[in-house]
C-alpha cells in the first residue's frame, strides 16, 4: 500500500477523493487545495493524496524521483511505460479497495489526478468493472494502451457511466493541449459524460479551474447533502 497524506473535511466521511500528483511531486502537492475546493454544506469527505514510488525516469537522465511510471520519450505515442501504468493502476485499485473497506462504496469515490497522475486516473477509470462517482483528469492525456482501449471501444460498459472532468491549459508546454482535446473526444465517443474545460494557462492549475471543478463536485454531491 502506498504511503498517503489524508485530510478529512468532517467526522465520519461519507465520500472519498483519491488524488494522484504529477511527475516529481508528491502527495503534498494538491493537499493545500482542499480548503479552496470544498464547500461547507458538502457531506464529509476523506481526501487521500498518495505518494508515487521513487524510480528512475528515462527522459530525466535516469534521475530517481516520484513517478507513476517511467517516461521514455517526449513523443506522446511512446511516452508512457505501459508496464509502469499497469502497476500504478493496481496500486490505485488497492487504495480504492481500502476506501471501500472503510465504508465508502465505489459510487462515492472520486479518482483525480494531475498530468502523469491524470493519465493513471484515466487508465484506471477506463478499466473499472464497477463505476466510481467520477474521474478528474487535469492537464493530461490517454496513455499508450489506454488510448487503444478507448479507440477500440473495449472499455467496460460500467466504466462508461462514470462522469469525467477534463481540463487543460491552451499554452501547456509539457502535455500538448491537443492531447487533452483528443482524450475528451475519445471518451465522448465511448458515450461518457465529459465536462471539458480549457484555460489560458501553461502546465498548472488556475483559480477559474478550481471554481469549475467545485461546481462539478457540487453536481455529484448535492443529491447527498444535508
Amino acid at each position: 500500500m502506498l504511503d498517503c497524506i489524508e485530510k478529512e473535511t468532517g467526522a465520519n466521511p461519507r465520500w472519498s477523493v483519491i488524488w494522484l500528483h504529477g511527475l516529481g511531486a508528491d502527495g503534498h502537492d494538491f493537499a493545500p487545495l482542499v480548503p479552496e475546493l470544498v464547500r461547507r454544506d458538502w457531506p464529509a469527505i476523506r481526501f487521500v493524496f498518495p505518494h508515487a514510488p521513487v524510480q528512475p525516469v528515462t527522459i530525466n537522465g535516469g534521475m530517481r524521483m516520484r513517478s507513476w511510471y517511467d517516461i521514455v520519450s517526449f513523443d506522446l505515442a511512446g511516452r508512457a511505460d505501459s508496464r509502469g501504468v499497469d502497476e500504478s493502476v493496481a496500486r490505485v485499485e488497492a487504495l480504492i479497495a481500502r476506501e471501500v473497506e472503510r465504508g465508502t462504496p465505489a459510487s462515492r469515490i472520486v479518482l483525480a489526478g494531475f498530468s502523469q497522475g491524470g493519465a493513471v486516473t484515466l487508465a484506471a477509470g477506463l478499466r473499472r468493472a464497477e463505476p466510481l462517482a467520477g474521474l478528474v483528469a487535469l492537464s493530461t492525456y490517454l496513455p499508450l494502451g489506454t488510448e487503444a482501449l478507448a479507440r477500440l471501444g473495449e472499455t467496460p460498459e460500467p466504466a462508461r457511466r462514470q462522469p469525467v472532468f477534463l481540463a487543460h491549459g491552451r499554452q501547456d508546454p509539457v502535455v500538448p493541449f491537443s492531447a487533452g482535446q483528443d482524450a475528451a473526444q475519445r471518451l465522448r465517443a465511448l458515450g461518457m459524460e465529459v465536462d471539458w474545460r480549457e484555460y489560458p494557462m501553461a502546465h498548472q492549475v488556475c483559480l477559474e479551474e478550481i471554481d469549475d471543478l467545485r461546481r462539478w463536485f457540487q453536481a455529484r454531491l448535492a443529491p447527498h447533502s444535508g
